[in-house]
């Protein structure tokens, strides 16, 4: 996979946006254990998700109208989260850290975070690792095991491709 497919799918501009207001997502294919989808509502921008056994639905893809990577998960027990209200939050990918902020939002009544990022290096750190613990300001939020994301993320760099 050639880095510079993954860059032509970020393209330059960089905004907030809610990137699970999708009312559709297409399915596309599978890789890793990881679903691959097309969100029409992000001018067909691919993603690939995957619901945890501890509960969380992570999202990790491309809006195409805002030219940004995101990453979202949901889960029920997060019923602290106020839609659109930012939050300080940081991530551990095997020992290495990372802090953002995430965006509170709903899908289906399920509340979540949405994360932005525009650098391509953090989506490769994800897909290189093997366990992702998330952190805000009163502890960890969740572990999931990353296991099989770069064949997903591979996956998820044809199918946008595929987009045009």
């Amino acid at each position: 996979m050639e880095f510079k497919r993954f860059v032509a799918a970020l393209s330059v501009a960089s905004a907030l946006c809610a990137p699970v207001q999708a009312q559709e997502l297409v399915f596309w294919g599978e890789g890793g254990g990881w679903d691959i989808l097309v969100d029409p509502s992000l001018g067909n921008g691919c993603l690939i998700q995957a619901e945890f056994t501890n509960g969380v639905l992570v999202r990790i893809g491309f809006d195409r109208l805002e030219g940004m990577g995101y990453l979202t998960a949901f889960h029920e027990n997060w019923g602290d989260i106020v839609e659109g209200e930012m939050y300080d939050i940081s991530f551990d990918l095997d020992g290495q850290s990372y802090d953002g902020v995430a965006k509170g939002m709903y899908l289906d009544g399920v509340p979540g975070a949405d994360i932005l990022f525009d650098n391509s290096d953090f989506l490769w750190d994800i897909a290189a690792r093997q366990t992702m613990t998330l952190y805000n300001d009163s502890g960890e939020v969740m572990v999931i095991d990353l296991t099989g994301t770069m064949v997903a993320l591979e996956g998820a760099i044809d199918c946008q491709n595929e987009q045009g």
